[in-house]
């Protein structure tokens, strides 16, 4: 099997168990193969919930643009994070 961050393998494994409790006659085997479509379903989710922005405008206030700065970057950080592991299940044999 090849190795996957623990944030892929858990991507990866919770869509073989709900394969499994929809299909249990279904033997869905992802050992050791690319997950494209899982991947496209990860970066749609990300475009919906963590869409690309731009920084806030300066022009709102220096303690509101801190604050909204700060949740732009960590929205930023979760929108790469999943595109990471969208990535990563496309890429892996």
């Amino acid at each position: 099997m090849t190795d996957f961050s623990p944030a892929a393998a858990a991507v990866r494994a919770a869509y073989s168990q709900g394969c499994y409790l929809l299909m249990p006659h279904c033997k869905h085997q992802l050992d050791g193969m690319a997950c494209p479509g899982l991947a496209a379903a990860l970066r749609a989710a990300a475009d919906q919930t963590v869409p690309r922005e731009e920084w806030p405008d300066q022009s709102i206030g220096f303690a509101d643009w801190n604050l909204a700065t700060e949740r732009c970057e960590q929205r930023k950080n979760i929108r790469a994070n999943l595109l990471a592991i969208a990535a990563e299940l496309e890429s892996k044999p």
